[in-house]
């Protein structure tokens, strides 16, 4: 114990430890380092054979070109053989189903000359009911319309601008046609998208 505390205080390093550690190197030079074999070596597999002079190489043999080969004629086609190098046409479809069915028949058409649809209908009705005015005693409903360059105003039954008859007024449309009677047309509030033009 003496002598352990000794060493320890001497800095050397404990016996057992160095022949651990020289064992553990010969052990990776063994392992490392290849010992020699009774075993031949084997022969290498593509060895060359001397070639004799004035013969061609196996190598350059393959190498001739055959120009003759290119001026005979195609092979027929059908013979089962691919060519990567030959263009494919591909065959023609099948007949679909719709080239088999028959054309359909022309409509019939009526005897006589056509039928006027009628006079032609009125053009649409221009103006835009912008609000309802409420609260003047005496007056019910007023509806506001704009044409976008004046601002007129009308109760049920009342003719604007003219020529449209005010027929009823709803909460947020109003219901209008020609004084004629025609072109009976539902307006909806669009605001006042158009006042101040």
């Amino acid at each position: 114990m003496a002598s352990e505390s000794a060493a320890r205080a001497s800095g050397r390093p404990h016996p057992a430890l160095l022949v651990a550690l020289a064992a553990a190197v010969a052990l990776l030079l063994a392992w490392w380092l290849p010992g020699k074999s009774a075993a031949p070596a084997p022969a290498p597999s593509n060895t060359r054979v001397a070639a004799r002079p004035g013969a061609a190489s196996p190598a350059t043999a393959d190498l001739n070109v055959r120009l003759d080969a290119l001026t005979q004629p195609r092979p027929a086609d059908g013979g089962g053989h691919r060519n990567p190098f030959r263009f494919y046409t591909p065959p023609p479809p099948p007949p679909s189903a719709a080239a088999e069915r028959p054309p359909p028949l022309p409509m019939p058409q009526p005897d006589g000359p056509p039928v006027p649809a009628g006079p032609p209908a009125p053009p649409p009705i221009p103006l835009k009911y912008i609000g309802l005015i409420e609260g003047v005693p005496g007056q019910g409903k007023v509806a506001a319309f704009s044409d976008c360059r004046t601002t007129m105003r009308g109760r049920e039954g009342e003719i604007i601008a003219g020529q449209y008859r005010l027929v009823r007024i709803g909460v947020e449309s109003v219901v209008l046609e020609y004084v004629d009677g025609r072109g009976r047309t539902t307006v909806r509030m669009s605001g006042q998208e158009c006042v101040g033009k």
